[in-house]
Parts: C-alpha cells; structure tokens; sequence
C-alpha cells in the first residue's frame, strides 16, 4: 500500500502550472478531444435526423432584460421532445438560449458556465458582462468545424451590466460573430416571426411584467407561423421558460407566474386571433 502512494493525490504538473484564468484555453491545451467542436463524428450515409431546438426571445426593459424560448425540440419534420429547456443561467447576472443541435448545444452551455466559474475562482472577481460575451463567442468559433456539417449552435445572450446598471443582449452567427441588439432580438426558426411581433410590442418604458407580456406574445405569433415553435400548451400545462435578469440578480418565474401570463394571453386570442393591434400611426 505504501509503495503504490508515491502519485496518489498529486495532480498533474498541467493543473499546476500558471497560466490563462480561461478554462476553455486550458482544456484546449491539455485535452483538446474534449471540446465539442473537436469530436470526430463516425461516418454516415444520407441525412441524420437530430433534435433541434427553436425560437429565444430577449428584451430589456427599464431596470433588467427578460430571456425567454418555447419549450419545443423538433426533429425533421417530428416533434422530438415538448418540454425542452433552453434558456439557462450562466452566471448570477447573466443567461444564455440556445437553438440548433441540441446535444451540442446543452454541452456548450455547461462549458460557458464552467468557464465564467473557472474565471471568478482564478481571478477572484466576476468577469464583465463584455468579457462574458467575447468567450461566448469564442466558444462558438471553436465549434464552427461542427456547423460546417450541419450541427450548429446559436445562442442568445443576455445579462444585467453592472457597469453600465442596465440589460444588454447580444446575439451571434455560426462562426462566433457578436452584435450587441438594442430593445429587442430572437434567434432560431420562428425567430422571424417573433422579432416582427416585438417590433411591433416592444417600447421604452415598459414594466417587467409589461415586457414579460410582450415576450410570451412574440412566442405564440411565433408558434403560429412557424411549426417547429411550440406555444402554451394549456392542455398538458407546458409554457415558455421566461427568466428575468435585474441588479438582483437572475430569477426564473415560477410556473403559477407564466401560466397566468400565457392564459390570459390565449384568451385574448380569442377575441383576437393576431394578436394585439399596434396603432397604424
């Protein structure tokens, strides 16, 4: 026993050695295979069918951002899964939705969150909310080996500045660009959809719970148009995951807050199928 305890508990010399507060440049040294966009993918003959996930909304309002997706994963022309997730926290001040391969997706999301935790444990402070956004991009460049063949991830970001002491957003394309969206902005296949009904919706000075209102009506437009979006599904009482970021911090509305939303929204549908009337001046 004592001959086999000369390199039990010791850590690699790697792990030691001092080097980038990132984790994903560490991980990228030491075990490259790792990283998502590094897999090698076994070969295969015609189209594979892979969950994907659909429509993120964000907006901001006076004191925070709203972050928010349907709840519907689809795979070709099926419905792979109602009750996804994919909207999660990525820090305590900031969240991240996710569209495209889903697989790929909830991996890199796991990887952001572990490299805003590696960053505050080395640095001993949070990194900005600008910061943040640039090694989310930096992650999604990595995996552009992967969206060449069809397995893209595009997240929506969003957070509370506390520089700045107000909601930000930004959004990104497959090979890691970054735009920073003022008001409003949507990704994934109902995205059109949704980023029209805000438009239309969204407006400076508006409450939380105004802009929460505003959001879940861009996801029914969405889902009424674009049949990989899933709405308020009443029946099995599945809704939209909405989280709210503010100087608080994040919070998730609880399922009694967004299903009074999402009711009183399907009822007003009735009475107007389209939605809501914006003024024609």
């Amino acid at each position: 026993m004592v001959g086999n305890s000369h390199d039990q508990g010791r850590l690699p010399a790697a792990f030691l050695r001092p080097g980038s507060s990132s984790f994903f440049d560490f991980l990228a040294d030491i075990a490259p295979e790792q990283l998502p966009g590094n897999r090698v993918l076994p070969p295969v003959e015609g189209p594979v069918q892979i969950p994907h996930g659909t429509t993120i909304v964000a907006a901001t309002f006076t004191g925070g951002v709203i972050l928010a997706g349907d709840r519907r994963a689809t795979m070709g022309s099926q419905i792979a899964q109602r009750d996804v997730e994919k909207v999660f926290p990525a820090d305590e001040f900031s969240a991240v939705g996710i569209a495209g391969t889903m697989g790929f997706a909830i991996e890199m999301v796991k990887l952001f969150q572990l490299e805003l935790e590696h960053f505050e444990k080395v640095e001993g402070q949070v990194l900005s909310l600008e910061g943040k956004a640039n090694r989310l991009s930096a992650m999604i460049r990595g995996n552009l080996g992967m969206a060449m063949q069809g397995l893209a991830v595009v997240p929506l970001f969003a957070g509370y500045d506390l520089e700045r002491a107000k909601g930000r957003i930004f959004s990104y394309d497959v090979t890691g660009g970054r735009s920073e969206e003022l008001g409003f902005a949507a990704v994934g296949s109902g995205s059109v959809f949704a980023r029209g009904s805000l438009k239309k919706l969204h407006r400076e000075g508006l409450t939380e719970q105004q802009t929460v209102t505003a959001v879940v009506q861009s996801l029914y437009d969405a889902a009424d148009d674009d049949s990989a979006t899933g709405g308020p599904d009443l029946t099995r009482r599945i809704y939209p995951i909405v989280t709210v970021i503010t100087e608080e911090g994040f919070r998730r509305l609880t399922e009694a807050e967004i299903s009074e939303i999402a009711r009183t929204v399907h009822e007003g549908r009735l009475q107007l199928p389209n939605g809501p009337q914006a003024p024609v001046l």
